[in-house]
């Protein structure tokens, strides 16, 4: 079943995917469509499964691994006091984790909230040219980390 995760992938995979900032050995690091958490990005699996469980031990653990080295990443270059993970797959099941930088500026009433409590649809979008500075910065801290395909 061919989901928006096939076509992100395929598009990445493709050079056509304008929101990706590197490939990795499980996937795809991309920024996410909307910006209303700077720094919201997500992991891709590439090649593209169900859910954590389609995959072997191993992968597994490379999967969840470089999911944590992007939130390292996050905390480092935003500025965040945390990191939320989110892998659903309810709406789109192909495997793929939310990476939210939650920050002190939030207002308190939705900061303890999960990030799905935001108005997504007025939210910022995506721009390339405001984020090229970010996902730069974010590829090379992935590069200097090991898990980044250069």
């Amino acid at each position: 079943m061919g989901t928006l995760i096939h076509d992100r992938v395929e598009a990445a995979r493709n050079g056509k995917n304008e929101t990706v900032v590197c490939q990795t050995k499980s996937g795809w690091v991309v920024i996410g469509d909307v910006q209303f958490l700077k720094g919201y990005c997500l992991l891709l699996a590439d090649p593209v499964v169900e859910s954590l469980n389609s995959l072997t031990e191993e992968d597994r653990k490379q999967y969840l691994y470089e999911t944590t080295v992007i939130g390292d990443a996050l905390l480092d270059l935003t500025g965040c006091y945390r990191i939320n993970y989110e892998t659903l797959g309810n709406s789109e099941p192909a495997l793929h984790t939310h990476i939210f930088p939650r920050y002190m500026s939030e207002k308190p009433e939705i900061r303890r909230y999960p990030a799905w409590f935001y108005d997504w649809e007025n939210a910022p979008k995506f721009n390339r040219d405001e984020m090229a500075d970010f996902a730069n910065d974010l590829k090379q801290y992935l590069v200097k980390a090991g898990v980044a395909i250069d």
